[in-house]
């Protein structure tokens, strides 16, 4: 039977309808659209794209049961090495990871992972009653800071081995970025709320509102009978360009104006945090994070143009995410970099001012340098600015922990094999190691971690 060379589309919102709401922008694969899709994998024998999944989920396998309509077979199959199936078939970039090492993909479209996965777990969560027996407990406790997807998997994993873990969260809700960083239209919350309550099933404990380093630290952790810590703080710390204006009023930071979006529903009437509701804004970046704000800005009503100093080709944004804004009638300013922000006599933003770039050399990592263009500056009028350049860990941790070593720009020093830090009993992984990354990784730092945990404490 011939091979399809494209991979099936993935139905979505009409664009016109999809920026007057919140509601999911993919819909999912039918059942029918998903069988078809897992017919075109070839099932390799040396599974290449295994090799790509930091979690080393067995692709072929779950996929081949796809093929057969063997749905819940599928999803058991993803859950021996993913806690969060759900939400990485929506979030993860599968397309630099395991869709990329398909050998499908060397001559044709590769297979579509990511969107198999996707449907097999929200096949799962329609289908199946949720019934996961609590494990007996080992008498080993274990606390995990930040309930992200590195701390999630890492809680989960060891309360899978009778660990009792408490989770202990800063915010009010748990989830971390998948919660505050995400938007609803590509991460429904009621999902991240499931796997949350699949893991209090195991007999995780969760604790919101408590701020490591300080309303408890790490060292009172330990004096609370804890033998072992997992920071999976993320990386929450914004950052700026230091150009003049950013003090003024209507200047966010990504972090801030989607947390207020996604966490506190600043976009509903009765929401608990204000926003501006700005008729032009300009949103300063081009990855995952920039493309999440624009969109969200434009659900906003506003005009919203993206502020980019290198070209489309180098945007380290997913392609999806990218084509779905520029469906949505987002505007795109490449090779264009902010030098200022201007404001009127009441301190609210009204215009930024930019140059022109053209790219030069590569820089030390490999990409296009930009150059700024002399006398190619102009000005863009806008009544809010969101800068999206980036995150490092907060220091709060850090500078709370005797003996936590960590990189200049704020990263948690660990072993990378087993997730240890500097001090004893103290494993990290995820953003609050590595930078802002992917969820997929976080989560397999998470599993490194409770491995590692598990080894060191069961052989008390």
């Amino acid at each position: 039977m011939a091979i399809n060379p494209k991979k099936h589309e993935m139905p979505t919102q009409a664009p016109e309808k999809r920026i007057l709401n919140y509601d999911e922008v993919a819909l999912g694969y039918t059942a029918e659209i998903a069988i078809e899709e897992a017919k075109r994998c070839l099932n390799c024998k040396n599974k290449p794209c295994v090799a790509g999944c930091p979690v080393n989920i067995d692709i072929p396998n779950f996929i081949m049961k796809i093929k057969d309509g063997n749905f819940e077979d599928a999803y058991q199959s993803i859950a021996e090495s993913s806690s969060l199936p759900a939400v990485c078939g929506r979030v993860c970039p599968q397309e630099t990871q395991c869709e990329m090492k398909c050998t499908l993909g060397i001559k044709f479209e590769p297979v579509g992972i990511g969107r198999l996965e996707r449907f097999v777990a929200d096949w799962h969560n329609a289908n199946v009653e949720a019934s996961q027996d609590k494990p007996a407990s080992n008498g080993h406790k274990v606390a995990v800071v930040g309930s992200g997807p590195s701390g999630l998997t890492c809680a989960g994993d060891l309360a899978k081995k009778g660990y009792q873990v408490t989770v202990f969260e800063a915010l009010h809700t748990a989830g971390g970025v998948l919660v505050y960083g995400i938007p609803e239209f590509r991460l429904p919350k009621a999902i991240v709320a499931k796997e949350v309550e699949g893991l209090k099933n195991l007999g995780v404990e969760i604790e919101t509102n408590v701020v490591i380093g300080k309303t408890l630290t790490i060292d009172e952790l330990f004096d609370m009978g804890y033998e072992a810590v997992f920071i999976g703080s993320g990386a929450g710390l914004p950052k700026f360009m230091n150009i003049p204006g950013e003090s003024l009023k209507g200047v966010y930071s990504a972090n801030e104006f989607l947390t207020r979006i996604n966490l506190m529903k600043a976009y509903k009437d009765n929401g608990s945090t204000p926003i501006q509701h700005s008729k032009h804004v300009a949103v300063v970046g081009g990855g995952n994070v920039a493309m999440d704000a624009a969109r969200c800005a434009k659900r906003l009503g506003a005009d919203v143009s993206v502020v980019y100093r290198r070209t489309e080709a180098e945007l380290p944004a997913r392609r999806e995410e990218v084509e779905h804004a520029m469906e949505e009638g987002i505007n795109f300013l490449f090779l264009t970099n902010p030098v200022s922000i201007s404001g009127d006599d009441k301190g609210f933003v009204n215009k930024i001012t930019c140059l022109k770039m053209q790219l030069s050399e590569p820089d030390e990592s490999g990409r296009a340098r930009p150059v700024e263009i002399p006398g190619s500056e102009f000005d863009i009028e806008v009544d809010s600015v969101i800068m999206s350049l980036g995150t490092s860990p907060n220091p709060l941790i850090k500078n709370t922990t005797a003996g936590l070593e960590t990189q200049k720009w704020g990263g948690i020093i660990v072993e990378e094999e087993t997730g240890l830090t500097s001090r004893e009993g103290v494993y990290a992984g995820g953003d609050a190691v590595t930078g802002a990354a992917t969820v997929i990784l976080a989560m397999g730092a998470g599993k490194t971690a409770a491995n590692a945990i598990d080894k060191k404490l069961s052989a008390k």
